[in-house]
């Protein structure tokens, strides 16, 4: 057999060739990803669904009644959800993800206050 029939020797020099464990670390990565990225979305989605029940449910008390505890829920919710999300994305090293779910939960601050205030 000739040096020239043998296919090249892969070397760990050769940056395109993947070890196995890098390659299931990939994986692993792209796992986790997901999850988070699944997880911060439910807790999106339950914000949006319960702080707009809440609201609704505020609204529609009797009239001359005072509608207190369905607008401190919101305003609760309004607040610590997006926080929850934000806890989730930056514990699982998504620190941009939790920063902007940091950044939502100030800005939240603002309509939990007007919130609350209806509530009294």
């Amino acid at each position: 057999m000739t040096s020239e029939a043998r296919p090249p020797l892969i070397r760990r020099t050769d940056v395109t060739a993947r070890t196995a464990r890098e390659i299931r670390q990939e994986q692993i990565e792209a796992e986790r990803r997901t999850t988070v990225w699944l997880r911060v979305t439910a807790v999106t989605l339950a914000w949006a669904v319960s702080v707009s029940l809440a609201l609704g449910w505020g609204f529609t008390v009797a009239p001359g009644s005072p509608p207190g505890r369905a607008f401190t829920l919101a305003a609760v919710l309004v607040v610590l959800l997006p926080f929850v999300a934000a806890v989730i994305a930056t514990r699982h090293g998504r620190v941009w993800l939790g920063g902007a779910y940091v950044v939502l939960t100030l800005a939240m601050l603002v309509p939990a206050v007007i919130i609350a205030r209806a509530a009294s």
